[in-house]
């Protein structure tokens, strides 16, 4: 069986025989073994994407695979397992892409716009991952779901720490509560997964853009909204 690492990334990841008292191999990258996990794993996210978690078996990953239903449990010892695996890869590098532009120098509203299109960009990449992640995760036994849910809460703090900063030199209004505006921008953010099909005209990158101009511009002072347009 694979037994995965609390980050839930393949990198991570030993293979680990069936008797416990074989040494444990590392399941080197690239390796025949390693790239069944990877197929493994998206077609986990395509069954629990398309079927949701409740309406999926292992049974269902096996079939898109053509592979024995046994055969599943060398890579992950449950649905559950599965699930966090998934949701991890869904909201893998979100946190850590956040974090960098609210490092960066640009003012609050150019970060807040770069934080949208960053937030965003996997819905184009990874959309079964994100899918799950958005929808399913709620559903992972309590310890998956606080390991998942902090990275959630990082990428929050970063979508707020802007507001905060917008606020504070005047190029956001006053009158708004940080923490709603940061629940409003990726509430609205995170439902384009549910209503963006994979073949609508719409690239990930226009809706970014236009998601930017209308909650910055929402979020903005009037001078500094008037100023955005001019641009």
């Amino acid at each position: 069986m694979i037994v995965w690492s609390k980050s839930a990334s393949f990198r991570h990841c030993r293979a680990s025989p069936v008797t416990k008292h074989t040494p444990r191999a590392r399941l080197v990258r690239n390796s025949r073994p390693f790239r069944r996990a990877e197929e493994i794993v998206d077609a986990a996210a395509r069954v629990f994407a398309g079927r949701g978690y409740h309406g999926a078996s292992t049974q269902d990953i096996a079939d898109v695979l053509g592979m024995r239903q046994a055969s599943l449990y060398y890579y992950f010892a449950s649905k559950e397992a599965a699930l966090e695996l998934v949701c991890a890869r869904g909201v893998e590098g979100h946190a850590e892409a956040a974090e960098a532009i609210v490092a960066g120098r640009d003012p609050p509203l150019v970060k807040l716009a770069k934080l949208i299109a960053a937030h965003l960009a996997p819905n184009a990449t990874k959309r079964d991952y994100v899918k799950v992640f958005i929808n399913e995760r709620r559903y992972l036994p309590t310890a998956s779901r606080r390991r998942i849910g902090r990275v959630g809460r990082r990428i929050e703090r970063n979508f707020e720490q802007v507001v905060q900063a917008g606020i504070a030199d005047g190029s956001m209004r006053r009158d708004i509560d940080p923490h709603l505006a940061m629940l409003s921008v990726l509430g609205v953010c995170n439902a384009v997964i549910n209503w963006r099909r994979a073949d609508q005209a719409m690239d990930v990158d226009s809706i970014a853009t236009q998601f930017a101009t209308l909650l910055a511009d929402g979020l903005a002072t009037n001078g500094k909204r008037r100023q955005r347009q001019g641009q």
